[in-house]
């Protein structure tokens, strides 16, 4: 049966037209994504221009650096004025290591666990389980660290005040840890099963596959759960309020109380007056925290990048 002129026309015209909607869907795709790209970049752009609208003036004209970064004093409300943040970052640095030192080991080893030794029905639960302390609101972390943490650490170590550097370090890193671990688990699934069976052929044991072979190939997604640990310790707010004591005192032990730059900005944030000198400078503690957090990706960044060219 041959086809006549017109059912191959016919053909031939749709055809035509779902070649021509495949198009426009590629079209509509492509250009989703690139406005979705594109809204990112900006959305941090405008961000970083209205922090820097709101302090640029005070912190170009009237505002000492040196004060700024060195001084240990922040009493915005007397006169005159002091506005020593030294305080703050040595407060967010002391508990952003402590956060840490608990948190790598912690999220490292049940990656480990669950790409490595767990199976089956018990790794697909560990996953969900980690996924599910990764979504508890940071208010029900800080209220562990006051009614928990804060008459535990007393009664163990003997200190008058609980709510101190250590509380809030063990509540960040408890907080980072699930994040951690769901990255660092992607990062050694993403190693090639075939290194672990050259390794084992040669006559390698399973911990000397996972330290030797698994490990340093997946250095690379490590330190970026790292840095996303660094960063989630640098930005966590109100958690840190209620559990480091929020004293404007540079610490000198994890024992101490402290305050942090996103606890401070938020504390004092409502009860400034809008364009003051204190508000403004509750925004350049805003930049001064951006800065940080852009220059520790930046370096995450070129350290990740290095590595996969080696």
């Amino acid at each position: 049966m041959t086809r006549t002129p017109t059912s191959t026309h016919d053909s031939l015209a749709r055809e035509l037209a779902r070649r021509d909607a495949a198009w426009w869907r590629d079209l509509a795709a492509r250009l989703a994504v690139s406005i979705g790209g594109v809204s990112t970049i900006l959305f941090i752009v405008a961000i970083f221009a209205f922090i820097g609208s709101q302090g640029f003036e005070f912190a170009w004209n009237r505002l000492s650096w040196s004060e700024l970064f060195f001084g240990t004093r922040w009493e915005p409300t007397v006169s005159p004025p002091t506005y020593g943040a030294w305080a703050m970052i040595a407060g967010t640095a002391w508990i952003t290591a402590v956060a840490m030192l608990v948190a790598v080991p912690l999220s490292f080893c049940a990656a480990v666990y669950i790409g490595e030794f767990a199976t089956g029905r018990r790794r697909e639960w560990l996953k969900i389980l980690v996924e599910l302390l990764a979504a508890i609101p940071s208010v029900v972390w800080g209220v562990i660290g006051l009614q928990v943490f804060n008459p535990m650490i007393q009664s163990v170590f003997g200190v008058q005040i609980g709510l101190n550097v250590l509380n809030a370090g063990l509540i960040l890193g408890l907080m980072a840890a699930p994040i951690m671990t769901t990255l660092a688990e992607d990062a050694l699934k993403a190693v090639p099963d075939s290194y672990r069976e050259a390794a084992e052929a040669l006559g390698a044991t399973r911990w000397q596959v996972i330290y030797k072979v698994v490990l340093p190939h997946a250095r690379p997604g490590l330190s970026a759960a790292v840095l996303l640990g660094i960063g989630r310790a640098f930005g966590e707010t109100i958690a840190v309020l209620m559990a480091s004591g929020h004293t404007l005192m540079a610490p000198g032990s994890v024992f101490d109380s402290a305050a942090t730059l996103t606890a401070t900005i938020a504390a004092e944030l409502g009860e400034a007056a809008v364009d003051s000198d204190h508000y403004q400078a509750l925004f350049v503690l805003g930049l001064v925290l951006f800065f940080i957090t852009f220059a520790i990706n930046l370096l995450a960044d070129r350290i990740v990048r290095g590595r996969r060219r080696s």
